[in-house]
């Protein structure tokens, strides 16, 4: 499944975001009117809610699995809960990383699932009920902010520096899935991910809302086997630009690029063309860990792509060491006090 955000939604506005501005003010009020007025079901145990203001790759993943470390070390137990994007199953499902594909489960899922119990569901309190019954203690929600008919107990909206909100408009007009100041509202804090300018109206946004803003930055692993290479870079994901300012940003020498859409599943023409262009220019290829999940099941040169290219994985670092402990602590108050106002008895 390929999702693929037309390039003007990240430049300046121009007339094609004004023509569909119709349009835009209508889903923005309908998607305000889901998020305030929405029932959501309650949930036997703190759900944290990793939410994005707009389309496309901001952090979310990377900022889930830092929270799963966090809990860890709190001896929690936690578990991701996600609606599976991508993938084919329809049904609430634990993923299984040595049984399921990416063209089953999504890409992310498979990721998340190496780390800690995650559950793919349409309704994503039916898969909130499975990973309580398999005895996690605390799920972090990877998406769902605007439209997850589940309550949870902190919500953290996650925004790229360097990106912003792109031009500001509402889907179809631009990236932003809601009117921000409904999304900042409803949430309970802010993460700046990376450096830039770009988030800046937001962070006066969430400023005069009164909410927290806090600050992070993603760290490639291992930097140094990357230096002083010449490199392919391929990816299909929500921002591929980050991921090649990454690597130029560690040193390698990224002299050829491949951009495909978010959560896109190679054909074998595709990877046959990626193999034939490292070869002749003699460069080496490198990808993300999101396009290698997808690479387990994509088709008859998957495992020789999948042998050739290198993985530039990356962690969220939060600039406060102990963010991560923080915000799961006011989302396990927020369950007590959840917990205390569903049983008081009716007025």
């Amino acid at each position: 499944m390929v999702s693929e955000a037309p390039p003007f939604w990240w430049a300046r506005s121009d007339w094609r975001a004004w023509c569909l501005s119709p349009l835009a003010f209508a889903y923005g009020r309908g998607a305000a009117i889901r998020m305030r007025h929405a029932p959501r079901a309650p949930v036997d145990c703190p759900v944290i809610c990793i939410g994005n203001l707009t389309v496309g790759g901001a952090g979310k993943t990377p900022t889930a699995l830092a929270l799963a470390d966090a809990a860890r070390a709190m001896r929690l137990k936690p578990g991701f809960l996600t609606r599976g994007y991508g993938g084919s199953l329809r049904k609430t499902t634990l993923v299984d990383p040595s049984h399921h594909y990416a063209t089953e489960v999504g890409d992310e899922p498979l990721l998340l699932a190496d780390k800690a119990p995650t559950a793919i569901a349409p309704k994503r309190v039916d898969g909130a009920k499975l990973l309580i019954e398999n005895g996690v203690d605390l799920i972090i929600m990877d998406d769902g902010f605007q439209s997850a008919k589940i309550a949870f107990d902190y919500a953290l909206l996650v925004i790229d520096a360097r990106r912003g909100v792109g031009n500001g408009h509402i889907l179809p007009a631009g990236p932003v899935r809601a009117p921000l100041i409904d999304q900042i509202r409803g949430a309970d804090g802010l993460l700046v991910i990376g450096d830039g300018d770009a988030a800046d109206r937001v962070v006066r946004m969430a400023g005069r809302a009164a909410k927290p803003v806090y600050e992070a930055r993603l760290d490639p692993l291992k930097p140094k086997s990357f230096r002083g290479k010449r490199v392919l870079a391929w990816a299909g994901i929500g921002d591929p630009g980050k991921f090649f300012h990454s690597l130029q940003t560690i040193g390698a020498k990224v002299e050829l690029t491949r951009s495909f859409g978010d959560h896109h599943s190679l054909n074998e023409e595709e990877m046959a063309d990626l193999l034939d262009l490292a070869r002749r220019n003699d460069l080496q290829l490198v990808t993300t860990s999101k396009d290698m999940a997808r690479l387990r099941h994509a088709g008859g040169e998957t495992p020789e792509l999948a042998a050739q290219s290198e993985v530039l994985g990356v962690r969220l670092k939060f600039d406060l060491p102990d963010l991560g402990q923080r915000l799961i602590e006011e989302a396990r108050e927020n369950f007590r006090k959840r917990r205390m106002s569903e049983n008081q008895p009716p007025v």
